[in-house]
C-alpha cells in the first residue's frame, strides 16, 4: 500500500472519531457515579484502588448535592476520619472534569494549603486518568494549580488579601473551624471567600466541612442556621424502626468494684436499639450503613433548600467497632481538654465550655420539706422579683437568711399589674407563726417601661423597676435614675443588675446541699419552674472581634427563662436590702441547718469571683 493511501485511511479514521465523539450522548453522572467509575486511592487510603461508595455510603448525598440546581451551599459538620476531606476531593475532581470555572480551597493556614497541595491533591491528580491529561502541572505552583480548562486556587485563612482577590464559581473550606475569627479592621475569611462568588451568582457552589469545636465557630452555627438540617438514620436489624445513631446507646460494663482495665471494660460494648433494646453488632454495621438515608430533622421555610447542613459521629465508621469508641471514652472522660476532644472529634458534636450547667433535677433536688407559702423560721426577709412580657407578668418570691440562705416560698403567673399589687402585699406566715411581707420587689422595665415605672411610683415603699446592664459591670448591681424626662418617673431610682453574675451566684448556690448558703425551693415545686429557672448555662461565645468570653446564654431557641430572670432580680433586692449583712447582726443566732464537716465557711471566706466559688467547688 502506498503512502498516499495509507495518509487516507489514517485521515478517514480521525475523522470518523471525531464524529463519533461529536455525535456520541454526553456522559452524565454525579459527582458520587463520577468518583466510582474515575477516581483512584493512593497509599494514603484505608482501602487502595478505585472508590467504593459502598464503603461511605453517607458521602453519597453530600458528594451530590454539587449537581442539585437548587442548593447553593452544603456545610458538613461531622466527626474526624469520617470522610469530607474525600468527599470535597472527588468534588474537585468531577468539577476539574466535568463542569471546569474558577474554583477556590480556603484551609486554615498557607501552610496547610502547600502540604496539601503537594501531599494530597497533586497525587489525585496524576493518578486520575481523565484529570493527568488536562493537568498543566509544570506550569502550577503550590497554592494555583492550572489546568487546561480551570485554575484552582488554595488560600490560608490568614491572608486577607489573597480571599478577596479572585472572582470563583466554587468555593470550598476545609476543617473551617481551625480558621481564625474576624479582626477589628477585616470581615472573617468565611465572609471574605464568600464575596469572590458573587459574579457567578445564582450558580455558585460552596461547601465548608469541618471537624466542630464550639458552638459559636463556624461550622456549627452554619450547619444548625441552614434551610434543612440532615442526620443520618438506619433500620434496625431487629424491629424494622429507623433509628439515628447515638453514643448513649452503647452499654458497657461500670466495673462498681474498680477490676477492670478500661480495655476490659471496652471490650463489653454494645450497642442497644433505642426502639427495641435488641444488640446492633459491629458486623451488621456496613449493611446497615448503606440501606440507611439522610432524613430532615429540621426545616426552615416551605420551598426548596438552598442551603443544607449535614451531621455525623463516627459511630458511622465501618473502621472503628464499639469498644474503640468506648475505649477512646474512658481515657478522655476525665480529663477537659481530652473529653473535648473526645465530644469534638468522636461524636461531631459542638463542645459546651461550660463552667456553670444546671439542670431540672439540680433544682427538684433542692426541695425541701416545707410546702409552698409556708415560709422556714430561719428566713429575715423576703423579697420578689417580676419578668413582665406582653400579655402576661411573671413573679417569684423568696425568703433570705443569714449567709445568703434563701428558699423560693412561691412563683406564679398573672395577667396584670394589679395582680401582683395584691401577691405582693399579702402576709405570709412562718413556721414559727411570724408573719412577713415583700420587703422589696424589683420589676423589669425593659419591655413596658412607662407602665412599669407608673406603677413603682405608686407602690414606692416595696416596688423599683430594675433593668439588665447592656455591658459586665465591676458591681452586680448600681443604682441609677430613670432618664425619661417626658415621665412622670423622671428622677426615681431604677436598680441596673448585672444578670450574669447573679446567675453565677444561683447556680453555685443551687449544687449545694440544702443548708447554710443553699439555695432551696419548697417542697412540691413543678417541673415548669425547674426547667424555666435552669434554661441557661454559661458558655465560651466569640464576640464580633474574635474575642471570646463566658456568658449565660439559653440553652435552645425559644426556651422559656422568665423564672431565672425572676430569681435574678429578687436575689438583687436581697442584697439591696442588706442580706449579705444579716450574719453580722446577731452572732448568737443557731445555724440554720445542722452543719456538716466542710460544709459551712463564712461568707466573707467563700463568695470569691474564683471558679472553685463559680462550679461549688
Amino acid at each position: 500500500m502506498s503512502q498516499r493511501s495509507r495518509s487516507r485511511i489514517k485521515t478517514k479514521r480521525l475523522f470518523q472519531r471525531i464524529i463519533k465523539k461529536i455525535l456520541q450522548k454526553p456522559e452524565t453522572l454525579t459527582v458520587s457515579q463520577w468518583a466510582e467509575k474515575y477516581r483512584i486511592l493512593d497509599d494514603n487510603s484505608n482501602i487502595k484502588g478505585h472508590w467504593s461508595n459502598a464503603i461511605t455510603p453517607y458521602l453519597v448525598e453530600i458528594m451530590d448535592s454539587i449537581n442539585d440546581s437548587d442548593i447553593r451551599m452544603t456545610f458538613f459538620c461531622k466527626a474526624s476520619q469520617i470522610g469530607g476531606t474525600s468527599a470535597l476531593i472527588n468534588m474537585l475532581c468531577y468539577i476539574i472534569a466535568e463542569s471546569p470555572a474558577p474554583t477556590m480551597i480556603v484551609y486554615p493556614s498557607d501552610d496547610l494549603a502547600k502540604d496539601i497541595s503537594n501531599d494530597s491533591l497533586k497525587p489525585v491528580f496524576r493518578m486520575v486518568p481523565e484529570i493527568r491529561k488536562i493537568f498543566m502541572e509544570n506550569s502550577s505552583k503550590e497554592l494555583r494549580l492550572k489546568f487546561k480548562t480551570m485554575v484552582l486556587y488554595l488560600r490560608g485563612a490568614g491572608s486577607p488579601s489573597k480571599l478577596a482577590s479572585k472572582p470563583i464559581k466554587y468555593l470550598f473550606f476545609d476543617e473551617i473551624d481551625k480558621m481564625g475569627g474576624a479582626s477589628k479592621k477585616e470581615a472573617s475569611p468565611y465572609n471574605l471567600a464568600l464575596e469572590r462568588t458573587k459574579t457567578y451568582k445564582p450558580q455558585e457552589k460552596v461547601f465548608a466541612c469541618s471537624t466542630p469545636t464550639l458552638k459559636t465557630n463556624y461550622i456549627w452555627d452554619l450547619h444548625e442556621n441552614a434551610d434543612e438540617v440532615k442526620h443520618y438514620f438506619i433500620v434496625c436489624p431487629h424491629c424494622g424502626e429507623e433509628i439515628e445513631l447515638v453514643f448513649k446507646q452503647i452499654f458497657f460494663d461500670k466495673d462498681e468494684d474498680h477490676r477492670m482495665s478500661v480495655a476490659e471494660r471496652a471490650a463489653t460494648a454494645v450497642y442497644v436499639c433505642q426502639k427495641c433494646g435488641c444488640e446492633i453488632t459491629d458486623g451488621e454495621k456496613p449493611r446497615l450503613l448503606r440501606e440507611g438515608r439522610w432524613k430532615v430533622i429540621k426545616k426552615r421555610g416551605v420551598g426548596k433548600a438552598k442551603t443544607v447542613g449535614y451531621w455525623i459521629s463516627s459511630l458511622y465508621s465501618i473502621f472503628l467497632k464499639w469498644s474503640d469508641i468506648v475505649e477512646e471514652f474512658l481515657k478522655s472522660k476525665d480529663d477537659p481538654d481530652k473529653l473535648q476532644n473526645f465530644v469534638n472529634s468522636w461524636l461531631g458534636e459542638a463542645w459546651e465550655d461550660t463552667k456553670l450547667k444546671t439542670t431540672e433535677d439540680t433544682v427538684l433536688e433542692r426541695q425541701t420539706t416545707l410546702p409552698e407559702f409556708v415560709i422556714p423560721a430561719w428566713a429575715e426577709l423576703l423579697t420578689a422579683g417580676v419578668d413582665v412580657q406582653e400579655t402576661s407578668l411573671y413573679y417569684t418570691i423568696r425568703a433570705f437568711g443569714k449567709f445568703t440562705t434563701s428558699q423560693n416560698i412561691t412563683h406564679g403567673q398573672v395577667l396584670s399589674f394589679s395582680e401582683i399589687e395584691q401577691v405582693m402585699n399579702s402576709e405570709w406566715d412562718t413556721e414559727d407563726g411570724r408573719k412577713l411581707i415583700v420587703n422589696l420587689a424589683l420589676i423589669d422595665s425593659g419591655y413596658q417601661p412607662d407602665a412599669t415605672y407608673d406603677f413603682c411610683i405608686d407602690n414606692s415603699e416595696w416596688a423599683a423597676p430594675c433593668k439588665g446592664a447592656s455591658n459586665p459591670m465591676r458591681d452586680r448591681y448600681k443604682i441609677s435614675k430613670v432618664d425619661k424626662t417626658d415621665s412622670k418617673a423622671y428622677g426615681m431610682q431604677l436598680v441596673i443588675i448585672d444578670g450574669d453574675q447573679y446567675k453565677d451566684s444561683i447556680a453555685s448556690r443551687m449544687k449545694r446541699e440544702n443548708g447554710t448558703g443553699s439555695w432551696m425551693v419548697y417542697n412540691g415545686c413543678d417541673s415548669e419552674y425547674a426547667k424555666q429557672v435552669t434554661s441557661e448555662h454559661k458558655i465560651m461565645e466569640k464576640s464580633a472581634n474574635g474575642t471570646r468570653k463566658m456568658k449565660w446564654v439559653v440553652k435552645h431557641s425559644h426556651a422559656d427563662n422568665h423564672y431565672l430572670d425572676c430569681e435574678v432580680y429578687a436575689m438583687a433586692a436581697a442584697e439591696i436590702r442588706g442580706v449579705r449583712s444579716l450574719h453580722l447582726r446577731d452572732s448568737g443566732t443557731d445555724d440554720i441547718a445542722p452543719k456538716k464537716e466542710g460544709n459551712y465557711n463564712p461568707e466573707e471566706n467563700w463568695i470569691q469571683k474564683q471558679d472553685d466559688w463559680l462550679t461549688g467547688g
